[in-house]
């Protein structure tokens, strides 16, 4: 089963490596990993999705809070949360294309954010399957190019991950 886990790890040289040397030594898949600053400069948020079962998710949050880089951390799968994904698509265009593209991009909630005279770059957030969904929606041979950012997630409510 696919989790979120959110860390709060501090923000100094190293931190990201020991993160991923930690699943490099066990084996375990890093599928998408998002690292940035907090609102307190000695922190960092990062976001990472991995796949296992219960049994190894357990294992993996254990030995990351052994990490001493790792101040706090959840998995977000628990409880009630708001992920997205950010992609960019680059798409080959042609004047009888350009607005069969344009609407699918639309009803999808995409942003052209790029035009020249052969191509369209489109930046779309959503969850994984929307954004696979547009991809799909697309014709294939259309696109030059496709970058994701992963996804991100954050609790819903009052709780947050904070000290």
């Amino acid at each position: 089963m696919r989790h979120i886990i959110s860390i709060l790890i501090e923000n100094e040289a190293g931190a990201l490596s020991r993160v991923a040397g930690l699943f490099t030594a066990r084996g375990y898949n890093i599928e998408s990993l998002t690292v940035a600053m907090t609102e307190d400069e000695t922190l960092s948020r990062m976001t990472l999705v991995t796949d296992g079962t219960d049994d190894v998710i357990e294992q993996i949050t254990k030995q990351l809070n052994k990490l001493i880089d790792v101040v706090k951390l959840i998995d977000l799968e628990e409880a009630v949360h708001i992920e997205r994904e950010l992609m960019m698509v680059k798409v080959r265009t042609s004047r009888e294309s350009r607005e069969e593209i344009k609407r699918t991009a639309d009803i999808f909630r995409g942003k052209i954010i790029d035009v020249t005279v052969n191509t369209y770059v489109i930046e779309m957030t959503g969850t994984s399957e929307k954004l696979d969904s547009f991809l799909a929606a697309i014709d294939e041979d259309s696109i030059i190019e496709v970058v994701r950012s992963g996804a991100t997630g954050i609790s819903r409510g009052e709780k947050g991950l904070h000290l």
